[in-house]
């Protein structure tokens, strides 16, 4: 069977095995839905090419690889059913996992860092359980990472392809030129042909890690170029391409270091890492979208027209925010609280808030400008500590109407209570006013009629005694 002929099986039977549908092809498998008709149950079939299945050397590694990969018991790794040679083909009958991979959510364009870090936690801790077993999974790829679909708090996630799985060993090509793995992810040493250990396959993991956080892999364009990239070159840095924080390209240099005595211990610990490097985008776990799409959504009202618009931040990146902050709403405006005469409005607990910028006091409205802005009061007015005082003043800051004060009068009336200052009140003389009983005394800008003469006014003219009547 050749890779162009195993489309035919569909529709047909293989030993316990009904074949129901293509679920992927790639160089050297092609993997099938199908129904184990003994059990009842959906599997995932995956048959190797005729081109490997002649190599004898391939046909060992596979036999002995399947038996160590069954025996592995891991959440996240997709559980071996059975293995075997049927009708001359090789076959892998494995878990059906139901949902789509990373690579589909790759596609979409680059997943918010929360997101693609809880998943690639998950393939850490099973690659590093495969190396403690002295495997090597070889082919580290999104396309190997299944995500389920179940609606978790957390995604669920398997690797998946464990039939390149392979014991610490040299080479990196069959007998017949076939190279095992994918050049996109692969390690140096795994390209030059040199021993492999846990570290290659760190290496495929970091640059699954930068294919999440940036939309594509670290290296692009033909097998060649790909490769000179992984043997020689640097990828762009990641903060220049999304805004991340810049921890997470030394993160990435490390995990893709040439020499492998230079990357992390092991898979969990380069992804540890990765975690301190982005700080709290590690953990708000919100949707990927559009650059600017997150920090459109944190502005709340548009400001006045008087109000300076806000400055402008660093790079705008995909998960929301303005570099730096990420996502944390920086400061409001800066600027001069307004100028003017105290603002009329309803009482207080009624009304919109103030708006940025503005000066606001207990109870929600803006009563006048702050101690030290505005104009002087106007004549009249009685002015306090915070702004002008609403109602009216004490009544010893009034005096009567010039028709009942003398010039010659002792009294003085005194200066209000706390105001701090041993000038005259600024009350309103009624003297300069042709209509003095009629004057009218204007306090904070409202009209008011003079006060009745209390006990401390100046005294009244004394009555006329009429004799009584006999």
């Amino acid at each position: 069977m050749t890779g162009d002929e195993s489309g035919d099986l569909t529709g047909r039977r293989l030993g316990n095995y009904r074949i129901d549908g293509v679920l992927g092809k790639g160089g050297m498998s092609v993997t099938y839905k199908a129904t184990d008709v003994r059990l009842g149950r959906k599997v995932a079939l995956k048959v190797i090419g005729d081109h490997l299945g002649a190599d004898a050397e391939f046909r060992e590694r596979f036999v002995d690889e399947a038996r160590n990969t069954s025996a592995i018991d891991h959440a996240n790794v997709v559980p071996l059913y059975d293995f075997g040679e049927l009708e001359g083909m090789l076959y892998i009958a494995m878990r059906m996992v139901d949902g789509g991979d990373l690579a589909g959510l790759i596609s979409g364009g680059p997943i918010a860092p929360a997101r693609a870090l809880n998943m690639l936690d998950q393939v850490a801790d099973a690659l590093d359980t495969l190396h403690n077993r002295g495997l090597v999974h070889l082919d580290v790829k999104p396309a190997n990472v299944l995500v389920t679909s179940k609606e978790t708090s957390r995604e669920h996630v398997y690797v998946a392809d464990f039939g390149l799985t392979r014991r610490g060993a040299t080479g990196h090509r069959t007998r017949g030129g076939d190279f095992l793995g994918s050049p996109t992810y692969a390690a140096p040493e795994h390209l030059r042909g040199e021993p492999l250990d846990g570290r290659t396959d760190q290496y495929a993991l970091t640059c699954v890690l930068y294919a999440c956080l940036t939309g594509s892999p670290p290296f692009k364009g033909d097998v060649q170029t790909v490769i000179k990239g992984h043997l020689n070159g640097e990828p762009p840095a990641i903060s220049r391409i999304v805004g991340l924080p810049a921890g997470i390209d030394e993160v990435v240099r490390k995990g893709m270091a040439k020499n492998p005595a230079d990357r992390y211990p092991n898979c969990v610990e380069m992804i540890a890492a990765a975690r301190r490097a982005l700080g709290p985008l590690a953990t708000s776990n919100e949707p990927p979208g559009a650059p600017g799409q997150a920090a459109a959504a944190t502005v709340q009202q548009a400001p006045r027209q008087n109000t300076p618009p806000q400055g402008e931040g660093g790079p705008v990146h995909p998960y929301g925010g303005q570099q730096p902050g990420y996502g944390q709403q920086g400061p409001g405006p800066q600027g001069p609280p307004p100028q003017g005469p105290p603002q009329q409005g309803p009482p207080p607990g009624y009304g919109p808030p103030p708006q940025q910028g503005g000066f606001q006091q207990q109870g929600g409205f803006q009563q006048g400008p702050p101690p030290g802005y505005g104009p002087p009061p106007q004549q009249g007015g009685f002015q306090q500590q915070g702004g002008f005082q609403q109602g009216p003043p004490p009544v010893t800051a009034h005096r009567p109407s010039s028709r009942a004060v003398s010039s010659n009068s002792p009294r003085r009336a005194a200066a209000p209570s706390g105001s701090g200052s041993s000038s005259a009140p600024s009350w309103s003389r009624a003297r300069s006013s042709p209509r003095s009983s009629s004057s009218v005394i204007r306090v904070a800008g409202t009209a008011r009629r003079p006060p009745r003469r209390t006990s401390r006014s100046a005294p009244a003219a004394p009555k006329r005694r009429v004799p009584a009547r006999r």
